[in-house]
This record gives C-alpha cells, structure tokens and sequence, in this order.
C-alpha cells in the first residue's frame, strides 16, 4: 500500500487557532514505530512534521565531498555526522547536510548531540528555506558558522555571528555573510588555520 496522501485541498492554509505542535519525544516515537517509512525524509522543524530536500546525485556527492573534506582538516575531539538528528529544542530536531560536533560517536549512544560548532546544508531547491528558516533557526540555537553550498549557483555561503533579530523567523539571524566561490577557500571558525578549497566541495 503506497503511503503517499493527496494534500489537502484548501486554497490557502487555514490559520486554525487549536492546532497542535509535536514534540521532539512524539517525533522520535513516530519515527521509531514505524509509521512513516525511511524514504519520507522527514525532521522537525518548529513543532511540524517537515519533507527534507530530495537526495539526488549531485547532493549526495556534494554530501560526502563536505565530509571527506572536514574529516582531512580535523582532529581527534571532533565527530563530522552526515544527515542525522540534531536536537535544538522542544520542537526542532533537524537532520543537518553535515553537523560538525564535539567528541566522538559514541559520546551520542545516548542521546543526539543538542549543539555543534558547523552546521553545512546542501542546497539545490531549499535555498530560501535554508537561509530563513533554518538559518534562523540555526542562529537561535547559537551556532556559531553555518554553511550553504549552493549547487546552482555554484558558491558556498558562509554565515558566522548569531544574533538576536525580531524579524527572523526564530528571533534570530546570523548578521555576517559571506559569498565564495569555487576559486575561493574558507577557513572553518573552529579551526582557523585550516584552509579548505571550496572547490573540493563542489560535485
């Protein structure tokens, strides 16, 4: 039996005052029992029930060229975790491109990791999800450098400096941006002597 619904067929998205967020415990329930198969893709962002961007080749190439190029610069005390959870509060639980965290795998047998020094989103069609939702929400949680590689365009974007900002969707904003190309290199915050080119990150 297929699992995929029609959407519904409303004009615009009703505003319904009684609506009800899921937790990050009723997330991962779900998730573990079955309900909604691997394929769906899904993460919660901001209490919903989010689809992730579809992980065709060229993603899944610039995927692995992150990592493997993160993994060359890093030392011991750092875990590059590709496409899994990341607990950011009672209704956020992404599933970042790449998520560069603090100690090793099994520091995380118990619970997913609530912080990282790098977060890294691969982008084809998420663009402008990826700079204000999640952007925002990466900022709100105080991350200090988050990455877009931007598969059209060609560039990285790179975001440091998380402040609070009333008009951003999580009431805050990374206020410095930097656009580079595949010409250029980026120096990761937390390693500021490794120079990474971002050509090698680009499929």
């Amino acid at each position: 039996m297929s699992r995929t619904l029609n959407a519904p067929q409303v004009r615009r998205r009703p505003n319904l005052p009684l609506k009800r967020w899921i937790t990050r415990a009723e997330f991962e329930a779900l998730m573990e029992s079955g309900v909604f198969a691997p394929e769906d893709r899904l993460e919660l962002i901001a209490g919903e029930l989010v689809r992730r961007e579809p992980v065709g080749p060229a993603h899944a190439t610039a995927v692995r060229l992150v990592q493997i190029a993160l993994e060359r610069v890093i030392g011991a005390g750092y875990d590059v975790r590709p496409q899994l959870p990341l607990v950011l509060g009672e209704y956020d639980e992404p599933f970042p491109d790449i998520a560069v965290v603090l100690g090793s795998p099994r520091d995380y047998l118990q619970d997913h990791p609530t912080a990282a020094l790098l977060i890294v989103e691969i982008a084809e069609t998420s663009v402008r999800t990826d700079r204000d939702t999640k952007g925002s929400l990466y900022a709100s949680a105080n991350i200090p450098e988050y990455w877009i590689l931007n598969l059209k365009q060609r560039t990285l974007e790179v975001y440091r400096e998380p402040a609070p900002d009333e008009k951003a969707v999580y009431g805050a904003s990374y206020q410095q941006r930097q656009v580079l190309k595949a010409g250029d290199s980026v120096q990761p915050l937390f390693l500021p002597n490794a120079a990474i080119a971002v050509s090698s990150l680009l499929p």
